[in-house]
């Protein structure tokens, strides 16, 4: 229908006033024909909830097999990867680097297995989600060896198919206080950071920050980043062992606080239980949309003070130094 005003195309002689005894609902002769000017409006057209429903199943279809095949968005619940993540942090996590499995589904509604479409190995230093082998959760870490590599912890130094793993000690780095809290593990919670107690420091500004020790690691294919190991703890030594085929081995960044391939799984731990299956590896984090800061609640005006601004769009790709295995050479 046109949105524009309605026209009338009568002449002047065919608009004069009606007369007293007309009753209101008299046509009105044109040309011989007659018009009903008590015709009703037309009826509202009825909602076709059938059609409404059907759209809306296939937008959500959409928008399941995209998190599956394509990209999904995860959040931070802990320190386990501290420097590099923080609690609150949102990312986006690409669904197909190295193929897709059961786990790439949505909610892991498909059934456990070993088989991969279009197969492709992780990368040094790439931040994953991978599921532990005794529960359908996601945990985040990075890959520290890949199929057929030995790896060995000691002092919690790696050691690399018989080479240490270089540990550069670097300036320590400066992580405000916020209000985040994570889970124990006993059913309380307390705050993500608290592990950094002894590190607190007052700033010049009056506000507080954590200044863990801090270190520059850097693998074979010069992937380098940062980690925090401040504590002599059981997961700093462990046996060499051989990394099976198609399975990789994780660990956090923040060393002395993560629950990765070092960790038994249940029913002994909440860790990864040794080296991951590929094909329990759901994706590779790729960068950070925005982060809050745990100030936040769900006012929506609290999330403007809340952000983190500094965090937003940082990649979560290493940085590519030089080979190590080419320094070892020269």
């Amino acid at each position: 229908m046109s949105d524009s005003p309605t026209v009338t195309d009568k002449t002047p002689q065919e608009t004069e006033p009606a007369r007293p005894d007309a009753p209101e609902s008299a046509g009105t002769q044109d040309g011989g024909n007659t018009t009903d000017a008590s015709e009703k409006a037309p009826e509202k057209a009825k909602v076709n909830w059938v059609a409404e429903i059907r759209g809306l199943a296939l937008m959500l279809l959409g928008v399941l097999a995209f998190h599956s095949l394509v990209a999904k968005p995860f959040y931070i619940p802990s320190a386990s990867m501290v420097p590099n993540l923080m609690v609150g942090d949102r990312l986006v996590v690409s669904k197909y680097p190295y193929g897709w499995s059961w786990v790439s589904a949505s909610f892991h509604i498909l059934k456990r297995g070993l088989w991969r479409i279009a197969p492709s190995t992780p990368a040094y230093g790439d931040i994953v989600i991978a599921v532990p082998p005794d529960r359908d959760e996601d945990y985040i870490k990075r890959v520290v060896a890949l199929p057929g590599d030995r790896i060995a912890m000691v002092n919690g130094q790696i050691i690399l198919n018989g080479v240490p793993v270089p540990q550069e000690v670097e300036p320590r780095i400066r992580i405000p206080l916020d209000q985040q809290v994570c889970a124990n593990g006993f059913g309380a919670n307390r705050p993500c950071l608290d592990d950094f107690a002894p590190y607190r420091v007052l700033l010049a500004d009056g506000t507080q920050a954590y200044e863990p020790p801090t270190y520059r690691e850097t693998l074979p294919n010069g992937a380098s980043y940062l980690i925090i190991d401040h504590e002599n703890q059981s997961l700093d030594n462990f046996d060499e062992i051989t990394v099976p085929e198609d399975s990789v081995f994780l660990m956090g960044d923040n060393r002395d606080h993560s629950a990765d391939s070092r960790a038994e799984a249940a029913p002994y731990g909440n860790g990864l239980g040794g080296p991951v299956p590929i094909a329990n590896i759901g994706g590779r984090a790729e960068f950070i949309t925005f982060s809050l800061d745990g100030s936040s609640s769900w006012n929506p005006l609290t999330w403007i003070t809340g952000l983190r601004p500094e965090r937003a769009w940082t990649s979560l790709r290493p940085e590519l130094r030089e080979r190590v295995a080419e320094n070892a050479s020269e």
